[in-house]
């Protein structure tokens, strides 16, 4: 199953803010509840990772309202042997 890093960025204000927030802890799914926010740090922005089936899965993870900024990337990993089939000579 992809790991899939979702990262959702909302306005400054704090009264946005604060709301988006909101959105996210009240929207029922435990994965959303997990998310890790940078407010505090003046990066208004939401990350979370989670493995889904797809990015249409991802999609539906996110409150309606939200998903238009979403970004969703999906994550894999390198061994040393996956790098060196792409060592052009």
């Amino acid at each position: 199953m992809p790991t899939y890093l979702i990262e959702i960025p909302h306005s400054e204000k704090v009264s946005d803010c604060m709301h988006v927030i909101n959105v996210f802890l009240t929207s029922g799914s435990h994965i959303i509840s997990q998310a890790h926010w940078g407010c505090k740090d003046g990066v208004h922005k939401m990350w979370f990772i989670y493995d889904f089936d797809s990015k249409e899965q991802v999609l539906q993870s996110i409150p309606p309202l939200m998903r238009p900024q979403a970004q969703i990337v999906e994550l894999n990993k390198f061994r040393i042997e996956d790098v060196s089939q792409y060592t052009t000579e």
